[in-house]
């Protein structure tokens, strides 16, 4: 069996590590690949995927290069590549943002929780939906 992966797509160092630590606490056993900007998540996704399985994607907004919501459109429009989950894990709470991102094809918006504790509980409810109720169609 293929072993799923998660690309965290984030420009704040701090913030991958957090994240990557929620993922170990809650025994999620998935390979964890990191983007530190738009440009760096499609060079990712541009490399051979066979052997892999992409389960999601967690995209900042707001990261230097190209910032995730050119990166959202790209993937949406690659007949390669929309497929994958992409989930929007940012601070930014506008409304109209919210929708845009929806617009542009997210699949889940979810505004960085503010403390650790909810980071994990965030991480391990999107895992378990993500892993083990969701079909996704290859």
């Amino acid at each position: 069996m293929v072993k799923k992966r998660v690309i965290i797509a984030d420009d704040d160092e701090d913030d991958r590590m957090l994240v990557l630590s929620a993922f170990q606490e809650n025994k999620i056993d998935v390979d964890i690949d990191f983007a530190i900007d738009g440009s760096d998540l499609m060079d990712i996704l541009s490399h051979d995927l066979a052997g892999t399985s992409i389960l999601f994607i967690l995209l900042d907004l707001n990261m230097p290069k190209k910032d995730g919501r050119e990166v959202l459109k790209e993937i949406k429009q690659s007949p390669r590549l929309k497929k994958i989950p992409v989930i929007i894990f940012t601070t930014a709470k506008n409304e109209s943002e919210i929708r845009k991102c929806y617009d542009l094809g997210a699949n889940t918006y979810i505004v960085k929780p503010d403390s650790y504790e909810g980071l994990r509980k965030v991480v391990a409810t999107l895992s378990s939906y993500w892993l083990d109720t969701a079909t996704i169609s290859s």
